[in-house]
């Protein structure tokens, strides 16, 4: 499985509320409900403002899908100068699979969902990930407007099974809008994403991913990659914003936090299977990132499900 695959499907990403947001005249919504969570919307007609915590506002044209994946606080609307009301009162999860009309509707229309994600590591998985990613639909982009087009559909002619098949192609827009901005990121994004979509960088990532177990050495990494040790080090480091071996530690330590959550398997065994020659190193690893010993994190996972301890 490729790199982007197994951070999603390690986020266990499933749709919360896929609906179509119809909106006019002066307007604008405070989005207080990212914690944890992804959103993922197309601008079919119309455009709208995008201000994210912290970051100058944004004009998102009609044509355009926007990703919001880190969770930050973020308004949408008409303009940047209008007043927010909260998204949470507006956009009832009661009501997935319809169109919301808001203000009276007519000026702006948006087809989307809000992403769930399964995994309690969501902040772990998602850090340093741009607060926005923007990419158009339009051109040579058929699958983002083909998903988008069949979800419109959906919301227009509601059929047996309507529901699910939204949520499934919100799915589809997700990975596919991810697979643009890769195609064409920011140049100073920093973070695995930003290192993924670097060729000579995704190289090596795709190599600690298929054998996350293998004792990789930063020269075999650099091999993979076609650069020298030092030049893909450095170029790791200001891209990825961590070192190679910090990146395959805490990627071993995501895939062994998985499999202890699950139950299935015993500390030794996963210490085994993940490159670790003792139980002690491995547990000192996995306190190191995880903020706690994996048998205490198996204890309270079966105890309390997703949620974790405070580490502290």
């Amino acid at each position: 499985m490729d790199p982007l695959s197994e951070v999603l499907a390690l986020l266990k990403p499933r749709s919360y509320i896929t609906a179509g947001f119809d909106a006019g005249g002066d307007w604008a919504l405070g989005l207080d409900d990212l914690a944890g969570r992804i959103k993922c919307y197309a601008v079919v007609e119309g455009s709208c403002w995008l201000t994210v915590d912290g970051e100058a506002p944004v004009l998102v044209p009609e044509g355009s899908c926007f990703v919001l994946p880190t969770g930050r606080v973020a308004v949408i609307g008409s303009s940047p100068d209008v007043v927010p009301a909260r998204a949470s009162t507006v956009l009832d999860p009661d009501r997935s699979g319809e169109v919301i009309t808001y203000n009276g509707g007519g000026d702006v229309y948006l087809v989307g969902t809000r992403f769930e994600a399964g995994s309690p590591h969501v902040e772990l998985l998602l850090q340093n990930l741009p607060p926005l990613m923007l990419v158009m639909t339009s051109d040579d982009r058929a699958r983002l407007r083909w998903s988008i087009e069949l979800m419109m559909e959906e919301f227009r002619e509601p059929r047996p099974g309507s529901a699910l098949m939204a949520q499934q192609l919100a799915h589809m827009m997700l990975v596919q809008a991810l697979r643009l901005y890769l195609a064409a990121p920011a140049h100073d994004d920093v973070g695995w994403f930003a290192a993924l979509a670097d060729p000579r960088m995704h190289a090596a990532l795709a190599a600690m991913h298929d054998e996350p177990a293998r004792s990789w050495t930063v020269r075999e990494l650099a091999t993979l990659a076609g650069m020298s040790r030092s030049t893909f080090a450095e170029r790791f480091r200001e891209r990825a914003g961590e070192t190679p071996i910090a990146y395959l530690t805490r990627w071993r330590m995501m895939l062994a936090a998985d499999r202890l959550q699950a139950g299935d398997d015993t500390v030794a065994r996963i210490a085994g299977s993940l490159g670790y020659e003792s139980e002690h190193a491995f547990t000192t690893a996995f306190k190191r990132i995880m903020g706690m010993p994996p048998r205490r994190y198996a204890a309270h996972a079966r105890q309390n499900g997703a949620g974790l301890p405070d580490a502290r």
